[in-house]
Formats: structure tokens, C-alpha cells, sequence
């Protein structure tokens, strides 16, 4: 036997492209601006001397000011380093049973990954053919539920009764509903997490707050939940969350105004480039995130992502089955999806 016979083997979860140089990247869901000023003012505040220190481990102000902003309790709150990371504690923490988990067939492909990575039994639940979940499909016998909503990179939203229908379905199992992108939509699962015990919500402050670069992802859900969370946390990693992370969550969620503008001028700038790639020959899934779902009607996805990229304009093109036909592109600012528009023009001949 060799030593390669103990090696665990996973396929990874793969982001992405990160290109370098001056280039338009609409393939990752980053904002398009800025954070807050806040947030820059408070990382520059931090005393230089205590950073010789380790971080709270409990990340208190950071859990004090969600509890505050939601309106919940402080022991009904858990942060960790980006919405990943609360999501990879959470598969350790409650899909422990020998039932296959549930997740839709076409979703964040990283459910997959933890699954593998951590000898989760699962089943891909085929979404129907307009990518919408049936949520009878979830109410059978099974180890826990995921599903985000919005989708990703669908983009399609389930409405709130049809959430609720899913989790009243599985007394027995964590329903973990992932809401990377719902402040980009409608009705989030928060309102729900004092009346089912078993429901877990996790949010992240990259796509809505703008702070992707700083990894800071939250959970909300009962307190029997959250300690188990955070059990499994401090078996792990004490120190998760770094100074400036803490400081940068708490200032982001004290500028309600900002946040408020950026996300209504994404939105916007959605709906205008919807309306404009229709009229080129796109079919584009309604949106409720910071991005659109696309295919052409005559143009293959694959030649249209590969042409885009000469021109240094970075799309996601994604191979697989039932999607390999859409391309995913993100909401940018009013200049970059000009020259997004400008391009597509050339290339499918609109």
C-alpha cells in the first residue's frame, strides 16, 4: 500500500477566473462599488500595536450589531470568514445522518464539493425545466436540506410560502436556506427562523455590502442551532474572523443609506441590461440577484464567452449539463455593461 492510498481525493469547487490587468470582470457577482466610506474609516481607526493581538473569537460587537440589525437575539447569530465557511461548518455540524442530503441538480456547485469532502451521503433533485424547485421533491425521507434562494446561477427566487413549505416538510432535518443574494430579491427566510426550530439562514456581506474582499459571512437560526455551530467552530479554528473584517461588518450594516442606493442602482442596471439583451436575441431567467442568467438564441455560450474574453471582457460559462447553453454575467456599473452591450453587438450580430 502506498501512502497515496490515504490521501482523500475530491474534486475542488472551482471560482472564478481572477484576471489581472485592466480588464471587465463580471464573472464573479463582486459589486460593482465600493463599501461604505464607513467601512474604510473604520479599518483605518484600528490601533497599529493591536494587531499583535488575537482577534475576539467570538467576533462580539460584529454578532452584537447583526442581533441588533435583525432583530434577533445575540445567541441566534454566528459569523464566520464569507458565507463558505459558514456553510462548510454547517455540513459538519448537521449532516451527520446515514439519509442522503437534498439539493437541487443546478445550484452553487459547492454543496457537491462539501458533500464529497466530508462523506455526506446526497441526492441532486432535478429543477423543473424553467429552473424552478417543486418543492414536493423535498418532502421525502432524507439527512438535511440545502438549497439557495436565489438560486446561483440561475438567479431564480422561490417565493417565501414555497420556502416554508419545504421546512414545515422536514421536522426532522436542518433546512438550510443560503441567501447570498437575496437582498437583491424579495422575501428573505428570516422571518421564519423563530418559527421553525430547524431552519438555519446564512448571508453574507460580499454581493449586497460590497465586501468580498474582506470574508465576512453570518448565520441566523435558533439558538440551539447556533451553539451547535459554534461547538463545532471552536473544535476547529477559535480565531475565524480578523480585526479588520469585525470592524468592516459593523461599519457596513451602520449605512443602511448607502447600502439602500448601491443595491437599488444594481437592480436597476439589471432590468436595463435584461431589457437590452432581450432585444439582441437573449433569453435571459428573471432575476433576483446581482446577476442575469442568459443564453442566445442563435449563438452558442460557449463561442460568445470565448470571443468576449479576446476582448478582455470576463463572463461565466459554465460546462455542464442542462446549463451549458447560459452564460452568467454580472450586474457591473452603467460603464462596463455599456461596453458589455457594445460587444455583444458585434458578436451576435444585433
Amino acid at each position: 500500500m502506498s501512502y497515496e492510498d490515504n490521501i482523500k481525493k475530491v474534486t475542488p469547487y472551482v471560482p472564478g477566473e481572477q484576471p489581472a490587468g485592466d480588464v471587465i470582470k463580471l464573472n464573479t457577482n463582486e459589486s460593482p462599488f465600493p463599501p461604505s466610506m464607513h467601512v474604510a474609516m473604520a479599518i483605518a481607526s484600528i490601533d497599529y500595536d493591536s494587531l499583535r493581538l488575537y482577534p475576539d473569537p467570538d467576533a462580539t460587537v460584529l454578532v452584537q450589531a447583526i442581533a441588533d440589525y435583525y432583530k434577533v437575539d445575540e445567541e441566534q447569530v454566528f459569523v464566520g470568514v464569507g458565507s463558505d465557511d459558514v456553510l462548510a461548518m454547517a455540513f459538519q455540524t448537521f449532516f451527520n445522518s446515514d439519509k442522503p442530503i437534498l439539493f437541487p441538480d443546478t445550484t452553487y456547485s459547492f454543496y457537491k464539493v462539501w458533500a464529497a469532502l466530508y462523506d455526506i451521503p446526497y441526492e441532486e433533485i432535478p429543477l423543473k425545466d424553467d429552473f424552478t424547485i417543486d418543492t414536493l421533491d423535498y418532502q421525502k425521507e432524507n439527512g438535511g436540506v440545502i438549497f439557495a434562494n436565489p438560486n446561483a446561477p440561475t438567479g431564480v427566487e422561490l417565493p417565501l410560502n414555497e420556502v416554508e413549505e419545504i421546512i414545515k416538510a422536514n421536522p426532522d432535518s436542518v433546512v438550510i436556506v443560503d441567501e447570498a443574494y437575496i437582498d437583491f430579491g424579495n422575501a428573505s427566510a428570516l422571518s421564519l427562523v423563530d418559527k421553525y426550530e430547524n431552519l438555519l439562514v446564512v448571508r453574507t456581506f460580499s454581493k449586497s455590502r460590497a465586501l468580498a474582499g474582506m470574508r465576512v459571512g453570518y448565520a441566523i437560526g435558533s439558538a440551539k442551532l447556533i451553539k451547535a455551530l459554534k461547538d463545532v467552530k471552536f473544535s476547529t479554528n477559535s480565531y475565524t474572523l480578523n480585526l479588520a473584517a469585525i470592524r468592516a461588518g459593523v461599519a457596513a450594516l451602520g449605512d443602511d443609506e448607502y447600502f439602500d442606493t448601491i443595491v437599488s442602482q444594481i437592480k436597476d442596471t439589471r432590468e436595463d441590461t435584461r431589457r437590452k439583451l432581450e432585444q439582441m436575441g437573449f433569453e435571459c431567467l428573471k432575476s433576483s440577484t446581482n446577476f442575469l442568467f442568459v443564453k442566445h438564441g442563435d449563438v452558442p455560450a460557449k463561442d460568445i464567452f470565448e470571443k468576449l474574453r479576446e476582448k478582455d471582457i470576463y463572463v461565466r460559462y459554465f460546462d455542464l449539463p442542462r446549463i451549458d447553453e447560459y452564460l452568467r454575467i454580472t450586474i457591473g456599473n452603467n460603464e462596463q455593461m455599456n461596453s458589455l452591450m457594445l460587444a455583444l453587438e458585434e458578436i451576435v450580430g444585433n
